[in-house]
């Protein structure tokens, strides 16, 4: 009875000070408030020029939500469109990514999407666009030649190009549809009876589609899956928990949101009766699998109902919603952290308000361990953490600047890759086709012959050892070395062209595929010689190991 009586006083005592304190938070609020207000209302008085209101405020707006986490966003009216993109992965256009051809100093056509208007009107990988109605779209950036093609469903207009592999002019007249990037933009079963979904995003429906292509390839005899989460970036939660239901049994908690607002927090449970329960899933990851891609892994992975394989995920536990503004604005806001069903959180970042925006990652000593359903130790912060820790393999140093357009680039591989489009009518199904040896001869040789260059890694750190060693007064007795390996990793296109020669090719063959095939067979020949695909597949094929993994008997 007196330490119940002691500590009724300690919180008695702790109540001023909790009301004090809150009092002061908002006499702060009021107080910016109106320091802001002031500031304002003087520049627009008194400031040597006009001021432009949205602009000033929106800057100022922008500039308060930099200091909080990236997610939390600010979108006046004229931006609405963007946010129902990023909910619904639904805009109007013409369906084809395009890009800045630097060479060209023009936009070009980069790969129009499967049924839609582009692919319909025949647009091809290269084309250059000229004009739209009678706008004109040289030497415009990527960002105002996409801004016309956009519109609203329905509208049409003029689209004129020229056609680098022929030299030709074309004019043609596309009508804008809404375009919906497909969830799901591959599937298919191999010939082993494995089968392999590619989920791209968490967009609306995509549950549906997902239990789509499960169950046609269930219907086909599947023994095991392989779900593909790399590079998923996330989307609706409440799409997640449906995906994960699939595998799992009815009226489990999936996923909890956490918050400073009670009536913002809410608990996801499954519904519905899952489709398979016991058949062997792996699903790849990699660092950037974020968000609603990590509910759908870690819930897996909690319940010992898959594998989780590949590398660590981005770590993003945090949940948005979105608040309606005055003048038909509306502010995304970063509102709970979620946790998932061993009870973690795996948040990565901690976003110091107080310390103008300032960013850490947990260290993996500040982590607390968590037990899935069958005992396995797992952590919260810093993503998930796969069961199989695989890594893929990397883009070469010559591969990221042969894809990429930098300002002095020679666009030797769209050129390339144009040219061997232009003279192939047809090219072999996605699961056989690679660049045969005399090709890559053709491309090694086309890359010699336009002066292409890159800044090779090596070198770098070389001359900064150099720099060191002059700095603390090693070089000259280690001159003779370092001559020696200066000669050693002296720029040599054709041998670094010959070392990643097996990388290259993918990259050369994942290009030109798609224009035949477009996404679905890209994703589709990516998979050859793919080591985590082939892990995973291996898995399966070892239900001993697979099932051993998950700290589970392996089903009778």
């Amino acid at each position: 009875m007196r330490r119940f009586l002691l500590q009724t006083l300690i919180c008695i005592a702790c109540l001023p000070t909790m009301a004090q304190s809150e009092k002061d938070h908002y006499f702060d609020v009021t107080k910016n408030l109106d320091v802001f207000n002031t500031i304002y209302k003087n520049l627009d008085l008194m400031y040597v020029d006009t001021l432009d209101a949205q602009e000033v405020v929106g800057t100022g707006i922008k500039a308060m939500l930099r200091s909080l986490d990236p997610y939390t966003e600010y979108y006046p009216e004229e931006n609405m469109g963007d946010l129902k993109e990023i909910y619904t992965g639904k805009f109007a256009g013409i369906g084809a990514l395009i890009r800045y051809n630097t060479q060209l100093k023009r936009v070009v056509i980069d790969e129009p999407y499967e049924g839609m208007p582009a692919a319909q009107a025949g647009l091809r990988k290269g084309d250059i666009i000229l004009s739209i109605d009678d706008s004109t779209m040289v030497d415009k950036d990527v960002s105002y030649v996409s801004s016309h093609l956009r519109g609203d469903p329905g509208t049409t207009f003029v689209l004129k190009i020229k056609r680098p592999s022929t030299g030709k002019k074309m004019q043609m007249k596309i009508t804008r549809k809404t375009i919906q990037t497909p969830s799901v933009p591959y599937y298919g079963l191999r010939p082993d009876k494995i089968g392999y979904i590619n989920l791209s995003q968490f967009t609306e429906g995509c549950a549906k589609e997902v239990r789509r292509a499960f169950i046609d390839m269930k219907d086909q005899g599947m023994r095991g899956l392989v779900f593909d989460l790399r590079g998923n970036g996330g989307g609706s939660e409440a799409e997640a928990v449906q995906i994960v239901n699939m595998f799992v049994p009815k009226d489990l908690l999936i996923v909890s949101n956490r918050g400073k607002m009670k009536r913002a927090n809410k608990d996801y449970f499954t519904k519905v009766e899952p489709i398979d329960s016991v058949m062997p899933v792996v699903v790849l990851v990699s660092d950037m699998t974020a968000s609603a891609s990590e509910i759908t892994s870690g819930a897996l992975q909690d319940l010992d109902r898959a594998v989780i394989l590949g590398t660590r995920t981005y770590g993003k536990g945090l949940v948005q919603m979105s608040l309606d503004l005055p003048y038909n604005g509306s502010l995304k806001l970063t509102t709970n952290k979620y946790y998932i069903p061993s009870g973690r959180c795996i948040q990565a970042i901690n976003y110091k308000h107080d310390q103008g925006g300032y960013k850490e990652h947990i260290p993996d000593s500040l982590t607390h361990v968590f037990y899935t359903a069958h005992g396995r130790e797992v952590r919260d912060g810093g993503g998930i953490k796969p069961d199989v820790e695989i890594q893929p393999d990397s883009l070469p140093n010559i591969g990221y600047y042969l894809a990429t357009s930098g300002a002095d680039s020679t666009e030797v591989l769209l050129n390339y890759e144009v040219d061997y489009i232009a003279k192939h009518p047809t090219i072999a199904c996605p699961a056989d086709f690679e660049i045969s040896d005399a090709d890559y001869e053709d491309f090694k040789q086309r890359v010699i012959d336009s002066g292409f260059t890159y800044d090779r890694e090596s070198e770098k750190y070389l001359k900064n050892l150099v720099k060191l060693a002059q700095f603390e007064g090693y070089y000259d007795d280690a001159k003779s070395e370092f001559d020696s390996l200066e000669k050693k990793l002296k720029h040599n296109i054709a041998k670094d062209l010959d070392y990643n020669k097996e990388q290259i090719k993918k990259i050369l063959a994942g290009d030109i595929v798609a224009a035949y095939y477009y996404q679905a067979g890209a994703i589709e020949n990516s998979l050859r010689g793919d080591k985590q695909m082939e892990e995973a597949c291996r898995l399966i094929d070892n239900p001993a190991e697979y099932w051993k993994i998950l700290g589970r008997n392996m089903p009778k």
